[in-house]
């Protein structure tokens, strides 16, 4: 088992002022105290659907002494008048997360969004990933957050696995490495005001399932887990990354390694498994930073053992923080409880509690407490959406849009030889945390309309196709936009056309020129494999569908670099 963590050495490199600072106030907490300090709370702007509790923001510092928060949704204004709240009522200063994956839109409703962890790839420059970390960092810094939940640093190794589809900064240890440590000097680029989390420990991407449904397994044997995800969590926990967020993933092989005595039934998701985070991250990989689970409802969880027991088995098994309460008292008096029965011995709490504070002052939140420096003024947000950045959203766009196929040269179109356009869009039908843009649709046909074409859009619920020769005496092109944007309702999200055998089903592919637009996951063409022209966007902002447009009608060429997933393993989504 790993020693305790050194606060003199990296990540943390305290002074001497900050060091007293962690030791005075560890040694003034309360067991309730110290036991609060292992959870972030998740704030919603409305109903908090996870925290089971009406209780005030004020209540919640006081009664349960919350070592961090996150939230969900709001404005840049109303974020930064929350957390505003939140520092001022705190005795102990907080840790505030957001999910900046692909820039400010992470923070805030109205932040800018620059690139995903595909697109990121897609670009092959450092460029944008730095400038994705860049912008999260500016952005969320403005509205007083503190720590970002990225980079991803899964690897993308199985073509089905829509959790981390377009999060993915490549499909290989080496690329992912050289983008998300891009990223991750955009993040400290900002300044020191901002804590790096890269997740999801052991890694994702290896199989098809989603942890926020089932357990999630990574199959790979030690050798090749030491040569891949090890690589990637080795490079930075050596470049100096504050927290690693445990993912609700097994990792069975390594796991017997460490400890032979385990039988499969005894297999539990690092989040749950000490020989994962004590053993082999804290020990062998010698992370000495603050390791965090994922949220604490996922069934990858949940699924593990009663509630009672994986609350502190948490704790107890290497992991420092707790993200998210189901029931906030309940919650607390199981944490509360593992302390009093010894589950969670004292000098695991302590050495929990040390982390946290000692991340809190290389942060320097106690000094901008003290200075008055902590909360943030409304006149930082005129950074959200500032031209500069909208012009980075506009290259990132530029550098990563990527034609994967046009085996008969039927791009580009043109409406001096395409005018009259069918376009066919496909959206998600709901059930996942988030939705396709509720203007996509509009906003192609607006691009469209604004170069000279006549568009109709089909009606996909009619299951009459009618004659071809009419068809094609109609229509000059057929544009299809799947704009699929699933996350933690289903396993797979996959192309559902709209009414079974209906018109909108490509049974034109032959009949007229036809391309293909996605406008998220990059593996549609498993379901659309008789499409000959292809393009990935990888997201459905305006200017992403600005310049998808632009590019497929020859306005501007298509520079980004597709990955072998895109083909699904298909021989006929190469033709």
């Amino acid at each position: 088992m790993p020693t305790t963590v050194d606060l003199n050495a990296v990540p943390y490199q305290l002074d001497e002022g900050q060091l007293g600072w962690v030791e005075e106030i560890l040694a003034g907490m309360t067991v309730e105290e110290k036991v609060g300090q292992l959870f972030v709370h998740l704030f919603h702007f409305g109903a908090d659907v996870f925290s089971g509790t009406e209780l005030s923001n004020t209540e919640i510092l006081t009664k349960y002494h919350i070592g961090g928060a996150r939230y969900h949704g709001g404005t840049a204004a109303q974020v930064q008048g929350l957390i505003n709240s939140l520092q001022a009522s705190s005795r102990i200063p907080l840790l505030v997360a957001a999910n900046c994956d692909s820039g400010g839109n992470g923070a805030c409703t109205d932040g800018t969004y620059i690139a995903t962890g595909a697109q990121c790839d897609a670009a092959r420059s450092e460029d944008v990933p730095f400038r994705t970390g860049l912008v999260s960092a500016r952005e969320a810094g403005a509205l007083g957050v503190n720590v970002n939940f990225a980079p991803v640093v899964d690897i993308y190794a199985n073509w089905r696995n829509t959790i981390v589809n377009s999060r993915c900064h490549g499909t290989t240890a080496d690329d992912v490495i050289r983008s998300t440590d891009a990223k991750a000097r955009g993040l400290r680029a900002a300044g020191e005001d901002l804590a790096v989390c890269v997740k999801h420990f052991p890694g994702d991407g290896t199989e098809e399932r989603d942890q926020h449904l089932v357990l999630g397994v990574n199959e790979l044997s030690p050798a090749d887990w030491d040569d891949s995800f090890g690589r990637v969590y080795r490079h930075h926990i050596d470049a100096g990354v504050e927290m690693i967020m445990a993912g609700h993933i097994a990792l069975p092989e390594y796991s017997k390694k460490l400890d032979p005595s385990l039988e499969d039934r005894d297999v539990m998701p690092a989040t749950l498994a000490a020989e994962l985070i004590q053993g082999l991250l804290k020990t062998q990989l010698g992370f000495n930073g603050l390791v965090i689970t994922d949220a604490s409802h996922m069934l990858g969880m949940t699924s593990a053992m009663r509630r009672q027991d994986y609350v502190p088995r948490a704790i107890a098994s290497g992991c420092d923080m707790f993200l998210f309460f189901h029931d906030i008292d309940e919650d607390y008096g199981f944490m509360l409880d593992g302390v009093r029965t010894g589950v969670i011995t004292g000098e695991r709490l302590d050495d929990a509690v040390r982390r946290i504070l000692g991340l809190k002052a290389k942060l320097g939140l106690p000094r901008k407490q003290a200075d008055g420096t902590l909360l943030r003024t409304a006149d930082e947000l005129a950074v959200i959406g500032c031209e500069e950045h909208l012009r980075w959203r506009a290259e990132a766009a530029d550098a990563s849009i990527t034609l994967v196929k046009n085996t008969l040269d039927q791009l580009p179109l043109r409406p001096e030889t395409h005018r009259r356009v069918r376009l066919y869009y496909l959206d998600t039908e709901g059930g996942g945390f988030y939705e396709s843009s509720a203007r996509a649709l509009d906003d192609v046909k607006a691009e469209l309309e604004s170069r000279g074409f006549e568009v109709t859009v089909n009606d996909g619920a009619s299951r009459v196709k009618g004659a071809t020769l009419a068809y094609r005496d109609q229509v000059d092109a057929a544009v299809i936009v799947a704009n699929i944007v699933g996350y933690a309702g289903e396993n797979n999200y996959r192309i559902r056309w709209k009414t079974p055998m209906s018109s909108d089903c490509p049974w034109y592919v032959h009949e007229v020129p036809t391309v293909m637009v996605s406008l998220n996951y990059t593996t549609h063409l498993h379901d659309a494999t008789m499409v000959k022209a292809y393009v990935n966007a990888y997201h459905d902002n305006p200017e992403a569908i600005r310049q998808a447009v632009a590019k497929i009608t020859g306005e501007s060429d298509f520079k980004g670099t597709y990955n072998d997933t895109v083909w699904t393993e298909k021989w006929q989504a190469r033709l």
